[in-house]
């Protein structure tokens, strides 16, 4: 080989040399590096699990649902499902229906009775025991009731054969057509399910309502359109004590009540639901903790009869006993105001939601009937709604429509019971549907030929915040009352 082509040979071997050299190092570096990022990697995931660990508490175990006591309803879905994986007894060829199997399921997992939690109370307004809102429990499904019930209200004749002919007939047709002018945001409910009793109580307590006043039946009574409801007492009384509320009754006029009925009904209550404590207790002037019953169309009993009940010299009198209580009576024309005095009864309510449609329900007399009962030692709880429509099963009831006016109407007549100074304000009503005074949610719906009302331009909370608002401002008025 020549001496030039050999120097040229060994000056390629040296560069390719250095090359390689150089590529070496090259990739060291890049593997060093890959290796030092790997290693971060692994430290940053280990730290988060650490962390993770931290914050799951030390009771809860592989699998266990960590977080689900921040939602209340999904909790008590979690509590239903561990109830039925755990149950140590399975019975096989049960050959009860489907639909009594439902309704008994509910029942019995909504009767154990639930604490307060304590992350409800930091969430929500406090509930002003003051405020009483009227509650209705007789809503039924095919899920949980095996059909529907009030639902498919019927239409209602007017009295006047000649007027009652010019408007349709029949019943409703649930779910899509039901016997009310708004359409509730949980859809044609159950009064049975357990969810809807609970989003029930949390929007009442959203709302800083205190009291629960509870539409009731003698068991195994109900209205014409309604079945028995007193076996979900134990369940609505359990659910209000998870949400800090209290219940009270409010007894419908049921066949055959008078002055002995009504001892024997409220002894049964008192001693039934009387120790439990979400069961409402008025403290009176004199320091006694009373229990309360609202006594609806109590109009219809005579004073005597009354009267044997309800003053200390009556033949069935309940006062100085074990079951004596606060009677309040619905108040309808001014003359009632005389016969309630005169029955014994502890006070008076208005009941109906809509302005001018009654002595009782006119704001412009509720200063009289306060200075009234003032006078005669009794209580007056003017009771405001955020409107009136019962077209959905009174057609020919146009001239009482009370428009909700974007909730104004409802804010008049806080301010009419305000001006009164009153123990206490009833609200007509949580969910009486069929006469559209209802403050629950309610949302747009439009099916075929019906269109509902709706609370546009607002969300469908918009009356629950309305109540908040006055709760509050009901407060500090009280306040400066007392002072």
């Amino acid at each position: 080989m020549p001496a030039a082509n050999l120097q040229a040979f060994w000056l390629s071997c040296g560069q390719n040399t250095s090359v390689w050299i150089l590529n070496y190092d090259i990739m060291a570096r890049f593997r060093r590096r890959t290796c030092i990022i790997l290693l971060l990697f692994i430290l940053f995931i280990c730290s988060i699990m650490m962390a993770l660990k931290t914050l799951r508490p030390d009771r809860a175990g592989f699998g266990d649902p960590f977080g689900l006591g921040l939602l209340p309803e999904l909790q008590q879905r979690t509590v239903l499902l561990d109830n039925k994986q755990n149950s140590p007894h399975r019975i096989q060829g049960d050959t009860v229906t489907r639909v009594s199997n439902l309704h008994n399921i509910a029942v019995n997992a909504m009767k154990a009775s639930m604490p307060p939690v304590n992350k409800l109370e930091e969430e929500l307004s406090s509930p002003n025991y003051n405020f009483h809102i009227f509650y209705y429990s007789w809503f039924g499904n095919p899920q949980f009731d095996g059909k529907y019930i009030h639902w498919n209200h019927p239409l209602l004749p007017h009295w006047d054969p000649k007027i009652a002919n010019n408007y349709p007939k029949g019943r409703h047709n649930p779910p899509e057509d039901i016997g009310a002018n708004f359409y509730p945001e949980l859809g044609s409910y159950s009064s049975k399910d357990p969810s809807v009793i609970e989003a029930h109580m949390k929007q009442m307590r959203s709302a800083s309502t205190g009291v629960i006043v509870l539409s009731w039946y003698p068991p195994g009574m109900a209205d014409e359109n309604g079945e028995p409801t007193d076996d979900l007492v134990p369940v609505i009384l359990d659910y209000a004590h998870k949400y800090n509320l209290k219940v009270t009754f409010h007894i419908e006029p049921y066949k055959d009540r008078d002055d002995r009925s009504m001892y024997h009904n409220v002894k049964y209550i008192i001693d039934k639901y009387g120790g439990h404590p979400a069961f409402y207790r008025h403290k009176t002037s004199t320091g006694r903790f009373l229990p309360m019953f609202y006594v609806y169309d109590s109009y219809v009993t005579i004073p005597e009869i009354w009267a044997n009940l309800l003053t200390v010299s009556g033949s069935q009198t309940i006062r100085n006993t074990p079951y004596d209580a606060l009677f309040i009576a619905l108040l309808v024309e001014e003359r009632h105001k005389h016969d309630i005095h005169r029955s014994g009864f502890d006070g008076m309510y208005t009941y109906f939601a809509t302005n001018g449609f009654s002595y009782g329900s006119s704001h412009h007399n509720w200063a009289s009937l306060k200075a009234f009962c003032d006078s005669n030692n009794l209580m007056f709880i003017p009771s405001v709604g955020p409107g009136y429509i019962d077209t959905s099963i009174r057609p020919w009831n146009n001239h009482n429509t009370r428009n909700r006016v974007n909730g104004k109407y409802y804010e008049t007549a806080f301010s009419a019971a305000l001006l009164v100074r009153p123990e206490i304000i009833s609200i007509t009503s949580f969910n009486e549907w069929h006469e559209g005074t209802q403050i629950e949610k309610a949302v747009p719906k439009r099916t075929g030929q019906v269109v509902y009302l709706d609370y546009k331009p607002h969300k469908p909370n918009v009356y629950l915040e309305l109540t908040q608002k006055w709760s509050e401002k009901y407060r500090k008025e009280q306040e400066q009352w007392l002072m």
